[in-house]
């Protein structure tokens, strides 16, 4: 196979060589590169953000084209979003909600 670890597991979850707990499992374990551009800060950002990027291989971005070219079904993408969210989360400085109440 070629591509990315994601496009390869999604590859192999349609193939029947991974279950989808295992993908998930896998996604829970991986590091996630941001898949957008940082909020833009001056309108200089903002006009070159203007034009649409590419994905970000290896990204949630191509979990999402999975599911858009039909590669998972809904419930798929659910549960490995949630397996994406939980490795992103984990990963996050505990820091990051310092100074929010709830």
């Amino acid at each position: 196979m070629s591509g990315s670890e994601v496009t390869e597991c999604i590859a192999a979850l349609r193939a029947g060589w991974m279950s989808l707990d295992e993908v998930a499992e896998r996604f829970r374990q991986r590091d996630w590169p941001p898949a957008r551009r940082p909020m833009p800060t001056t309108y200089a950002d903002m006009a070159q953000q203007q034009d649409v990027e590419p994905d970000v291989p290896g990204s949630y971005d191509e979990v999402t084209a999975a599911y858009d070219r039909g590669d998972l079904t809904g419930h798929e993408y659910i549960v490995l979003s949630d397996a994406v969210a939980a490795a992103i989360n984990a990963a996050a400085p505990a820091d990051r909600d310092q100074g929010v109440e709830e």
